[in-house]
């Protein structure tokens, strides 16, 4: 029994260490050599996607994974609307 305990108790950590690599590397890829558009034109969100970097002739949503990480369901979901055009632009003014 304390043997499983340990074996969790690592499980959960190595899980840990992961999501926190995950979340330093959606901070800085942004501004990596690897990163193929201009860093200064990236907006960080944080969730449900990374970011959306503004071009001159295009917007593209961006999600950054490390390992073997994969799309949630809801970034599945946002991929889709975007693939299918389905964005609109809205205004808000306040009086």
């Amino acid at each position: 029994m304390q043997l499983e305990s340990q074996l969790n108790q690592l499980l959960f950590a190595k899980n840990s260490q992961s999501v926190k690599y995950g979340k330093l590397t959606e901070q800085f890829l942004p501004f990596s050599k690897e990163f193929p558009f201009n860093s200064e034109n990236f907006r960080f969100i944080g969730s449900p996607i990374d970011g959306i970097v503004f071009e001159n002739d295009r917007i593209i949503f961006c999600e950054f994974k490390s390992n073997e990480s994969r799309l949630s369901q809801k970034q599945k979901s946002i991929k889709s609307l975007v693939e299918e055009k389905k964005i609109e632009w809205a205004e808000f003014f306040l009086k």
